[in-house]
Parts: C-alpha cells; sequence; structure tokens
C-alpha cells in the first residue's frame, strides 16, 4: 500500500543506503541495545535497526501505516522484535512504554528521523525522562543542528538546554536530494551523548560506556534556577543581558553590574554570547 506523504506530519521519507548507514554508525550500535524509533514511517531505518539490536520500539504518528500492507506493518510481522505504538510522541505515556518494554531497567538509545517541527519538543521530552536515553542519534534541520551546537558563536535556550544534559555534534551533514518527497531545508545526523548521572562536578569530558562525564558543572546549580535565569536572559535577546536581568528577576542593576565584574562580563554582553559555565557562575551569584 502507497502511502501519500502528508506535510502537516512533516514526513519526508528518507531512502538513501549511505545516509542511513551513517545514522546507524552514529548509533554506536550492538546486538545488547534497545532503541527507541520516533516517526518510523515506512520503515528504511527501522530494518537496519533491527539488523543491529535486540529490540527496536517505534512510536509512529500516522495511523494509516498500521493498516494491514503498509510496507511499516510488513516490517512488523517479520521481526518479533519489533513493537510498534500509532500514537503520537508528545501525547504518549512515555514512562509507561519504556517500563512495559524494560527500557527504563535494560536502558535504550534513540535514533531516528524525526518531524523537523517538533525537534526542540522531542528533545525537551526525552531529557524530561527519569530513564534518559544512552545515546540519541536525530537527523534533523542543518540549522536547528548548528543552532543547537552553537557554531556560529550564538548560544540560545535551546542549545544551552541540550547542553546542560548532554554533549552534542554534528556528524554530517545530509542533502535535502535524498528525501521523498524533497524538504526546502538540507538535514544533519546530530549526535547527542547525555552526561553520566551525578557527575556534575568539576573536571574534563570523559567518555563512557554510561555516557559523558559533565564538564565542571558545580554541585550548588540548581537547575530549576538555572533555566529560570536563562530564560529571563533571553527573554528580549537583542537587548543587553544586564537589563533582561534587571526587569526579569527584579534586581537592582547596582548589584547586577558588580556580579559582572567579579564574573569578567562585559555589562553590555548579550545573553547569546555567554558560554554555559558562564550562566552557570552567574546563577550562583544570582540565586
Amino acid at each position: 500500500m502507497k502511502i501519500i506523504k502528508k506535510k502537516s506530519l512533516g514526513q519526508n521519507f528518507l531512502r538513501d543506503e549511505g545516509v542511513l548507514d551513517k545514522i546507524i554508525s552514529a548509533g554506536e550500535l550492538s546486538s545488547k541495545d534497545n532503541v527507541l524509533e520516533i516517526g518510523p514511517g515506512e520503515g528504511a531505518l527501522t530494518s537496519k535497526l533491527l539488523e543491529k539490536v535486540d529490540k527496536v520500539v517505534a512510536v509512529e504518528k500516522d495511523s494509516r501505516l498500521e493498516d494491514a500492507g503498509s510496507v511499516l506493518q510488513n516490517v512488523q510481522t517479520d521481526n518479533k522484535n519489533l513493537k510498534i505504538y500509532f500514537e503520537d510522541i508528545l501525547d504518549v505515556n512515555f514512562p509507561k512504554i519504556l517500563k512495559k518494554n524494560s527500557f527504563d531497567k535494560k536502558g535504550y538509545k534513540v535514533i531516528a528521523n524525526i518531524p523537523y517541527y517538533i525537534t526542540g519538543k522531542i528533545i525537551r521530552l526525552l531529557f524530561e525522562q527519569e530513564t534518559k536515553p544512552e545515546l540519541i542519534v536525530l537527523l534533523v534541520q542543518k540549522e536547528v543542528a548548528e543552532r543547537i551546537c552553537a557554531l556560529k558563536g550564538r548560544e540560545s535556550i535551546l542549545s544551552l538546554s541540550v547542553k546542560y544534559f548532554a554533549q552534542p555534534e554534528i556528524v554530517d551533514y545530509v542533502s535535502r536530494e535524498v528525501f521523498e518527497p524533497v524538504p526546502k531545508v538540507d538535514s544533519a545526523i546530530l549526535k547527542i551523548i547525555p552526561f553520566k548521572n551525578g557527575t556534575r562536578k568539576a573536571g574534563l569530558l570523559e567518555r563512557s560506556d554510561s555516557g559523558v562525564k559533565s564538564p565542571a558543572f558545580s554541585e550548588l546549580t540548581n537547575e530549576q534556577d538555572f533555566f529560570k535565569l536563562v530564560k529571563v536572559g533571553f527573554s528580549s535577546p537583542r537587548k543587553v543581558l544586564i537589563n533582561n536581568l534587571k526587569n526579569g528577576l527584579q534586581l537592582d542593576r547596582s548589584s547586577l553590574e558588580q556580579i559582572f565584574k567579579k564574573l569578567q562580563l562585559n555589562p553590555t554582553i548579550r545573553a547569546e554570547k555567554l558560554t554555559l559555565h558562564q550562566w552557570q557562575s552567574l546563577a550562583e551569584e544570582i540565586f
């Protein structure tokens, strides 16, 4: 059964073998791994994942793919290690799915070609879970991947939200021409390596089987305070940071100027120019 792609679902199916293999390689997969796939579409990536890992759980919003005769259903019929939930990833009972498939105990990775218009929401959803992924590999819009990695030297709420929990990197760029239908933008394979739990302490980045050690996060930094500060700091991105903090947190300007001087921050600096660690230091001084 041929599926007509829905623009409203952000459906751009990927069939290029070379790109699929790069995504699989970035996932550092083994036969013991469990994978959560978001938006499997017709199952091109799903089939390759099943060749590498122990189990794949896929969440697909398009209910048409649930019909007998669809390519995705055929993939499920042929593989007992595949479980598909035909639900919206943003509405699904995420903890229930993890528990039902023992992902909460065994661990899991997220490998997916996601609908680009919900990239930020999906990343936030993954990091909100009590059981977070061991590794995330997403095919996303090129500009979004570059914004998350702050390649142009400008941080954002999205990039800082990712970097607070993980180390992002761009594995490779992908031309729009390898999708059907052809989208208006190029893509990138984004790899996100979550930090190990309980390692927000001073130290260099260190890879391990269970993640990356956080790069010098003080245990004094409260997560809620950190993100409150970042949100206020970016409330008016074109304004200087000190004014946003003064107005948003109802703080005395002279006190803020002293804090900025102590941290060697230019009083005319904008929010996008602060690094993750500068935000951390600022949070410790203000709260």
